[in-house]
């Protein structure tokens, strides 16, 4: 037997703004029943996990011991990386090397760190 990955689970404050930006990022939309106020916001986004947002009463306070990696799809890692800085994160390391591999980790509006690795064009191109 084996499992599967359901969802990813992202605690935090206001699950409305947060699956709102995380909607961004993966570019698809929030449930319509998803509402400000809400205990609970959840995101299907294509190719991946649900990403389900549940509201707590504490704060992030160290650094995550897990996190999601992303891959840009469709434009190369340094320009995804602007266009998620535009969105609201924050840069919390880079890096990055001059060889071009590496990565930038970034911090979403409640702090929870990600990390914006090579698109698989980047990749391709320096294997």
């Amino acid at each position: 037997m084996s499992s599967g990955i359901r969802s990813v689970t992202i605690d935090c404050h206001d699950t409305y703004v947060l699956a709102g930006f995380w909607a961004e990022v993966y570019g698809c939309s929030r449930r319509p029943d998803d509402l400000p106020g809400d205990p609970e916001a959840m995101l299907l986004p294509s190719g991946g996990p649900m990403t389900l947002f549940v509201q707590v009463p504490e704060g992030k306070t160290v650094k995550n011991r897990m996190h999601v990696c992303l891959e840009p799809a469709d434009r190369d890692r340094d320009a995804e990386v602007e266009r998620l800085l535009a969105l609201g994160a924050t840069q919390v390391d880079d890096q990055r090397r001059p060889d071009g591999t590496g990565w930038v980790v970034l911090a979403d509006p409640e702090g929870n760190e990600f990390c914006v690795e090579r698109s698989a064009a980047e990749r391709a191109a320096t294997a």
